[in-house]
């Protein structure tokens, strides 16, 4: 049986950005419960702290699977939407679960800013590395012609 790699399969960005936010979710909870069950173990920016890492983990995770994909375009403009979609969903969860607004919640938008800006980076640079791939793959390649040269006297 031969296995493929997860990055080789070709998962629609709308899943992936809704895995990221049932994971940022649960991450929430999870931090909300060690939170109420011990007092200062947990900074209320745990969950800006989660949405910004799981922001910059669907950032490198959708960059890379983007490259197997068959319609770039396709992929890039769903996978913009799904990004949105994240950013605004985590920093809604992050709001709800640390009482803190992102304008009172220090650089944390910044960072996110900064990632979604590393995002853009990063799916251009896979776009760039597939089409020069997809062209060396198509070129032709030929040894060079051997030309005669006429010594002079």
């Amino acid at each position: 049986m031969e296995e493929t790699s997860i990055f080789e399969k070709k998962i629609d960005p709308l899943y992936q950005a809704g895995a990221v936010l049932v994971i940022v979710f649960v991450f929430d909870v999870i931090g909300s419960l060690i939170a109420r069950g011990s007092e200062g173990l947990m900074h209320n920016r745990w969950a800006w702290l989660v949405a910004t890492s799981f922001l910059l983990f669907f950032a490198v995770v959708n960059a890379v699977m983007s490259a197997a994909s068959d319609n770039m375009i396709k992929y890039w403009g769903r996978s913009l939407y799904s990004y949105m979609g994240l950013v605004l969903g985590a920093t809604l969860l992050a709001w709800f679960f640390s009482g803190t607004p992102i304008n009172q919640a220090g650089s944390f938008k910044w960072i996110i800013f900064v990632v979604t800006f590393a995002y853009i980076v990063f799916m251009g640079m896979i776009a760039i590395i597939k089409n020069v791939v997809g062209f060396a793959q198509r070129e032709e390649w030929n040894k060079p012609k051997l030309r005669s040269r006429k010594r002079r006297p």
